[in-house]
């Protein structure tokens, strides 16, 4: 298909998304399970925080929970390959609603300790690893191809309004008890769990086409990953295959960049006196980006190749980094994380299209987990290489360092034919 053709061409007698109960309802438990993670994040280290007073304990649970994530990142992918998707789904969906169960049961008793928190991030982290995958191809199963662009565009609203409500709903929560947040999160877990219960997929067919499996990338697509080394060859694939794996890069980068310019403008705000309201405030506006970027996707693909598209959002964050430095303030900064935003739901819909529905479907589940995995990577590379520029530099000059190497990293791959020379595949 070329970038001049409608890429959301419904075929005939296809029923409306909204008539789409499969979908909805999935789509539904899947925004309580985005809510409920949200509301958690925030309110497990600001428990943490008042339980024992220590910053350290505090960040300990989004790195255990995080180093989880990674940790079973590709083996949930080879998991959501082998195994039924829908029963991984309910598994994942219930050992986070009976994680959240036992801390907020600790709470009620005054028996919660700092081990069982840990383990507590731990066992979400696995859940991530595991159910992400799942979900995403759970949701191409119930979605016809010519549908899929719009599903996953509806699914943005869902990400970037869970991150928008989560945090001060937390706040919100915990001053009413210390267990409501938790016991929030089990009511958004239980809704999560009956949506992975109620909707029926086949798990074989997971939507859109199959890519060819040819040589070495493809090893493990034919036994549904049972071989050896089977766990690393959605990774492979992605790595082997030139437009696949500048697409990826590019995206890690983006990721990397953008939690490294979050930190430094958290610095920055802190530096100019902004209060910690004012900078949570600030830091919504790339919450709110997303949400109003979202309905931008369908137009966004019809205007730009992939390939443009990506770059064009790229080196728009590049830009957009400077604007903090010269023009700092929390309305500054809300402007240009919102900016900065606009064209990530459209980027993130363009990942899954161009890249997992190219995928072969015996390890799409793969290829989910390690782009995933890589994503999440990137995020505690990009908060420590700002905090290590940030203990040298003021953040008035990090942020056009960080814009730069971002730009130098962009340059080759602009120049280059593998992104230029992209477009959007055959619903």
């Amino acid at each position: 298909m070329t970038v001049a053709e409608n890429p959301t061409t419904v075929a005939p007698g296809t029923v409306p998304l909204r008539r789409n109960r499969r979908f909805q309802t999935l789509w539904a438990g899947s925004a309580a399970a985005m809510l409920g993670t949200c509301v958690a994040d925030t309110a497990y280290p600001l428990l943490l925080l008042a339980m024992t007073g220590s910053p350290t304990l505090a960040g300990a649970f989004g790195a255990v929970q995080f180093g989880a994530s990674v940790l079973f990142g590709l083996h949930g992918g080879a998991v959501a390959d082998r195994h039924d998707k829908r029963r991984v789904l309910i598994v994942a969906d219930a050992v986070r609603l009976l994680t959240a169960l036992s801390v907020a049961v600790a709470l009620l008793a005054h028996r919660l300790t700092v081990p069982h928190t840990l383990l507590a991030a731990a066992a979400i982290g696995a859940t991530m690893a595991y159910g992400g995958p799942a979900r995403m191809l759970a949701l191409r199963a119930v979605v016809p191809p010519e549908q899929l662009r719009q599903a996953l565009s509806q699914d943005e609203l869902r990400v970037n309004g869970a991150a928008l409500a989560g945090p001060p709903l937390a706040g919100l929560l915990l001053g009413l008890g210390r267990a409501v947040p938790f016991l929030a999160t089990v009511l958004a877990s239980a809704a999560a769990l009956g949506a992975s219960i109620a909707v029926r997929f086949d798990s074989g067919t997971t939507g859109g086409t199959t890519g060819g499996t040819t040589g070495d990338a493809a090893d493990g697509a034919a036994d549904g990953g049972k071989e050896k080394g089977a766990v690393f060859a959605g990774l492979r694939y992605l790595l082997t295959d030139p437009t696949l794996r500048a697409t990826v890069l590019v995206t890690v980068a983006l990721n990397l960049a953008g939690s490294a310019m979050l930190l430094a403008v958290m610095v920055l705000l802190r530096d100019h006196g902004t209060s910690e309201a004012g900078t949570g405030l600030a830091l919504t506006g790339e919450a709110v980006g997303g949400l109003l970027g979202a309905p931008l996707v369908t137009r966004l693909h019809r205007t730009l190749a992939p390939g443009a598209l990506l770059l064009a959002v790229a080196w728009s964050a590049a830009l957009l980094f400077l604007v903090p430095a010269f023009a700092a303030g929390p309305v500054m900064v809300f402007a240009a994380l919102a900016a900065m935003s606009l064209g990530v739901p459209a980027l993130r819909v363009m990942l899954d299209v161009l890249v997992f529905q190219q995928v072969p479907e015996a390890m799409r589940g793969r290829a989910v987990a390690a782009t995933m995995t890589l994503l999440m990577t990137g995020l505690p590379v990009g908060t420590m290489t700002a905090g290590l520029l940030l203990d040298h530099l003021p953040a008035t000059t990090v942020l056009p360092l960080l814009a730069a190497l971002f730009a130098a990293g962009l340059l080759p791959l602009t120049l280059g034919r593998s992104l230029r020379g992209t477009s959007w595949p055959k619903a």
